[in-house]
């Protein structure tokens, strides 16, 4: 086992108001903090899902752990083969190497502080994936990039079979 120790000497402090907000509803991620400001430790987003949205579509990461904390709402965490319900309070990580998705509940909506550590630079991939989104960009262009944001997608049946 290795220890990774970030290096960075000043506190990072992110207002709400001055947070980046990609998209809106009904998926918008509220860009916290990326790797490049806090040494590597971590890169952190806000996700607000509207009733029943999709938040990511099934992936891995093969170098980081993602962690999902429910603000509010309730949500569908996939991890591996296996669908959580998660609540308000509740936490969810998943390993490097795991497959894993997240989507409002049906019927409920959903916010999310999503961590994943050791960090990579990800706020360009929700840039990225907001181009995707408003037909600026096409769908296959998250492939070329999945190595750069070791985002790596993948089929679950046990995700395409939930509901």
């Amino acid at each position: 086992m290795s220890l990774f120790v970030p290096e960075f000497d000043e506190s990072v402090v992110v207002r709400d108001a001055d947070a980046e907000v990609v998209g809106g509803a009904p998926v918008a991620v509220r860009l916290l903090a990326d790797s490049s400001a806090c040494g590597g430790a971590l890169s952190t987003v806000r996700v607000t899902l509207g009733q029943g949205a999709d938040g990511a579509r099934p992936h891995l990461h093969r170098n980081s752990a993602e962690m999902f904390f429910l603000l509010d709402g309730e949500a569908e965490v996939l991890s591996g083969d296996d669908i959580v319900t998660a609540e308000r309070g509740d936490l969810v990580i998943v390993p490097p190497g795991r497959p894993h998705a997240f989507a409002a509940a049906p019927g409920s909506a959903a916010d999310l502080l999503i961590v994943i550590t050791p960090g990579v630079e990800r706020f360009e991939y929700f840039r990225h994936l907001q181009r995707v989104r408003l037909g600026e960009a096409a769908p296959e262009s998250l492939l070329e990039v999945q190595e750069l944001y070791d985002n790596h997608f993948l089929k679950s049946t046990a995700w395409e079979g939930r509901h």
